[in-house]
Order: structure tokens, then sequence, then C-alpha cells
């Protein structure tokens, strides 16, 4: 049997290599010159100098189903810390891997936070099926998550942000959460925002947020190995302006390209549900090429490859919802990532890169360059002048260089609770 894959991602490399592993004789086809779609690497700034163009660091990839058992040899790289949340008053918040020492620094709050991940932590295996698949889930799968979460457990995951929050007492608990659950880019009002927070926690306590040495490219090109062991063809610089015959055709695509590819070949009434799928806001993100690691006023955000810079819980809830509203954000939240500072290879002798991005309106074709600096300024006075050279990219470029990521939406469609539960469309099967 004949099997093609339309798209190089992540996503499309598995489903290629478990089709290649049940015996079908499958060929990838990929629009871009190189495969991995989120899962690349450039020079983007200076000579020697590695920056990943969109994911960097990957809390769930040990951890996901789909990636364990592929044979894959991925070269891990483990920072002393997840993720860190640096405050005005000097101090920082640390996602560290031991729930102990994370909650230490919670004062007040420790005894919540402990009740909050501890159950899920301990309870892991059971949770893993459901949260992360595979797809659809059987009916085993979900009973046992559900007894295995309980009914407070099952509520703090479809929680949004605001209301989980509002069990801690201090602003820096509030504030850490914050960092967490923006990941979700969605107001932190809205479900499962909070919840989504609240995983990342809970991940970074079973297993860590690695990153792949040299650059999330790596593990794209660990995945298209495997996949040409097995006998399978990649065709890379080939757009797929119409899908082609074979027994089956895997997308790996947005549902507006999905419908582009079709052709009208798609049922209607599946058509109309694709046309509902909403994305979520676009990202804006600058790559720096630094003559110095970033210095951190707080000593906690130099262990950690993720760093959330946006102070409190109100002014992250205020930069969320100014990019869900249409409005550019004036002191946005700024996701900075810093996996170099852990993996020499990124970077020549002596220097190193970082990058980071905020979330803006889809589309949005300005330049938040300055506010994004001054935010990172505002934690890491100095940083400024660690600059060697920056890269650009707005949500139509990004978009211009993958046509999944629509409007600059860097996270495949809006994260709300009915969209997250059932995409593309609501169906028992919604992928065939």
């Amino acid at each position: 049997m004949q099997a093609v894959v339309v798209g190089s991602g992540p996503n499309g490399l598995v489903g290629a290599i478990v089709l290649a592993q049940a015996g079908l004789e499958v060929t990838v086809v990929e629009a871009a010159e190189a495969a991995g779609g989120g899962l690349r690497s450039a020079e983007l700034t200076l000579p020697g100098f590695v920056h990943d163009l969109c994911s960097s660091v990957h809390p769930l990839a040990r951890l996901s189903p789909g990636l364990r058992g592929l044979g894959l040899e991925v070269d891990w790289v483990d920072p002393p810390a997840a993720a860190a949340h640096p405050l005005d008053d000097g101090s920082a918040v640390v996602l560290r891997w031991s729930i102990e020492e994370t909650a230490s620094a919670l004062g007040r709050d420790a005894d919540r936070y402990r009740a909050l991940v501890s159950p899920l932590v301990e309870r892991w295996d059971a949770l893993e099926p459901a949260l992360l698949g595979p797809f659809p889930l059987g009916a085993g799968t979900v009973l046992g998550a559900a007894r295995a979460l309980g009914r407070a457990g099952a509520r703090a995951l479809l929680q949004d942000a605001r209301s989980l929050a509002g069990s801690f007492e201090e602003e820096r608990s509030r504030a850490f959460l914050a960092g967490l659950a923006a990941h979700a880019i969605l107001p932190l009002e809205r479900r499962p925002s909070g919840g989504i927070g609240l995983l990342l926690a809970v991940a970074a306590h079973v297993d860590g947020w690695p990153s792949p040495r040299g650059g999330s490219q790596q593990l794209a090109d660990e995945l298209v190995a495997r996949l040409i062991e097995l006998g399978g063809v990649l065709r890379t610089g080939e757009p797929a302006d119409e899908l082609p015959e074979a027994d089956v055709v895997l997308c790996d695509v947005m549902p507006r390209e999905l419908l582009r590819l079709a052709g009208g070949r798609l049922p209607e009434r599946y058509e109309r549900a694709l046309t509902r799928y909403r994305h979520g806001p676009g990202a804006f993100k600058v790559d720096w090429a630094l003559s110095k690691p970033i210095p951190w006023r707080a000593r906690g955000c130099a262990e950690a490859s993720t760093v959330h810079v946006g102070g409190t819980f109100d002014e992250i809830a205020r930069s969320e919802w100014d990019a869900a509203l249409g409005r550019p954000p004036v002191a946005p939240f700024v996701l900075v990532t810093q996996p170099a500072r852990f993996d020499p290879t990124r970077a020549p002798e002596g220097l190193t890169t970082a990058w980071g991005y905020c979330h803006v309106p889809n589309g949005y074709p300005g330049d938040l360059t300055e506010a994004i600096e001054a935010q990172v300024e505002r934690f890491a006075p100095g940083f400024r002048d660690t600059i060697l050279a920056r890269a650009t990219t707005s949500p139509p470029e990004l978009e211009q260089r993958n046509r999944n990521l629509v409007g600059g939406d860097v996270g495949g469609g809006a994260m709300t609770l009915g969209q997250l539960l059932a995409r593309p469309v609501r169906s028992r099967t919604p992928y065939r």
C-alpha cells in the first residue's frame, strides 16, 4: 500500500514512521527546503550562532507516547531548572525538578502548591495516556485517568488561571502561575489556561524541560533518519498544491490548508466544520546573538532555559488580553529561552544565543522589538549591551515561512477548552 504524508513537522514525521512500521510505502512531501516544520534551526543572526526558528524547549517531548519507542538517538540537554519567573524585587520563583525545592520559594503557598501538583505527579502513569494519547481515547483510558485525577484534580486541569491563582495568598505565587499559564496563548480568565500551566509544572517535576543538543533541528533530523531507515522517502521543496493519489493520505496541516489541498473533495458537512476552526493570537519573535549570557538580576534565572518575563499576574493578564482583543501589548509578557547557556554547541566559544517572543494580534505586521527588549532589560540590567546582532520575525513572516503558522499562531489553533479537546472538528474520529 502507498501512503503520502503532507507536511514534515513532528506530527507528520511521527505519523509517517508509524505507517512505515506497519509496512506501507511512505512518501513525505514538504514545501519547505528542509524538514521539521516547527523543529527547525538556522543561523539567523551571525555565522556560527544557531537559533531555533520556532520551538526550542520541549517539556513533553520525552514523555510523548508518539516519540517513545521510535529508536531515536537524541542528546537531550537538561538545565538545572525548567523555568524561572523574575520579580521586580530582584528575586525569582524557579520551577525545579523537585517539588519541595520549587514549593520552598512560595512561602505561605508552599502547601497549596504541593497539594496541586503532587497528586498529578504521583499518578502520572495513569494520566499520561489521557493527556498525551494515542487518540481517540478508549473508555478504559478515560476511566483510569478520571479515577487517578479525582474531582479536585480534574477541576484544576480544566480551570482558568485567574481562578486557580485565587487559591494562592502571595503575589509571587500568582505571578509564577501566570507565566506558566500564558503558554496557553489565552486570556488568563479563559479555561483551561490554568490547567495548561499546571500541566507544564507537572511535566517539569516528572521529566524536566529538555532541549535537543545543537538545536531543535536535531530532533527533526533524527525523525527523518528513522523514516529513511524504514524505507520511507522525504521530498522537500515540493509544495503539495493538491492531494496526491494514494491508499492513505495523512495531512500534517492546518484546517485552512487542508481545505485548499482537498479542492472540494471533502464532505460538505466536514468542510463547514473546518471553516469554523479558530486561530489564536500570533507571535512576534526576536533572536539574539549575545557576547555573554543575559545578566539576570535574580540568580535563579541563570539556571533555567526558559524565563517568563512579565512581572505580576495582572501585568501578564493585561498583555494576554491585549493580544486577544487585537491590540499590540505596551508591556508584553515575553517568553525568553536561553538553551545555549547550557549547550555551547549553539554558538562560537565564549558567546551565546537567546530568543524571546510575545503574543500579539493574529497577523500583526508591526515591530515590538523595543518593547520586548525593554522588558528583558527591566529584569536584566545591561542586557542591551550584550547584543551583537538580532533577527526579528513578525506574524506574517512566520506564516510566510510555514503555512501552518496562520497569522503567526504558533499554537496551531486557539487553545479554548472545546477546541483543545476536539480538534480540528467535534467528532469521535475528528482526524478522518
